[in-house]
């Protein structure tokens, strides 16, 4: 439970701090950025976009997901998998966020190398990506566990150090 809790403080903190700076050197998430054909999913898909919707977002996380054998999540609430959000929830989860280890530690590079603050919706990516390094993590045995562990530690510092440097008050110009 504390997971969770940290994880509401996280997404709270970001929705009423984390400001867009500017131009970035690189995509986090380049498959928020390339459409695909068959799909109708928006482009670059935000989750949180008001309080309101950081707290659905929270009752996603804590409504039973699924993943399948192909990585696949899903809300197991047929209520919440109806909702609107949901959908939006699901593309940033089964198309958008890095789920094999190499994609999780090229994220964690280039999140350590990375000056400045997070935008919103990289910031709320990587969170669900950390949630996911956690679920595997729960679920890995022996050496596997060690470097889901090992992922899920490197994701965890990387937001942390955004929400510190987020919260410096901002040099005079």
């Amino acid at each position: 439970m504390r997971w969770k809790t940290l994880l509401l403080l996280l997404l709270y903190y970001n929705a009423q701090a984390t400001v867009s700076h500017g131009w970035s050197r690189a995509v986090l998430f380049p498959a928020a950025h390339r459409p695909k054909r068959s799909s109708s999913v928006p482009l670059n898909p935000v989750l949180q976009t008001s309080l309101e919707e950081v707290e659905l977002l929270y009752e996603f996380l804590l409504a039973e997901l699924e993943i399948g054998p192909d990585l696949r999540i899903s809300i197991k609430d047929e209520e919440l998998a109806s909702l609107r959000k949901a959908s939006d929830f699901r593309t940033v989860c089964n198309d958008v966020i890095p789920k094999r280890i190499p994609d999780i530690r090229r994220l964690s590079a280039s999140l350590s190398g990375r000056p400045g603050v997070l935008k919103k919706e990289d910031f709320e990516r990587t969170v669900l990506t950390l949630a996911y390094a956690a679920y595997r993590t729960a679920l890995s045995q022996g050496y596997q566990k060690d470097i889901w562990a090992q992922s899920l530690v490197s994701l965890f510092q990387a937001l942390r150090h955004d929400l510190m440097r987020s919260s410096r008050p901002a040099a005079p110009p």
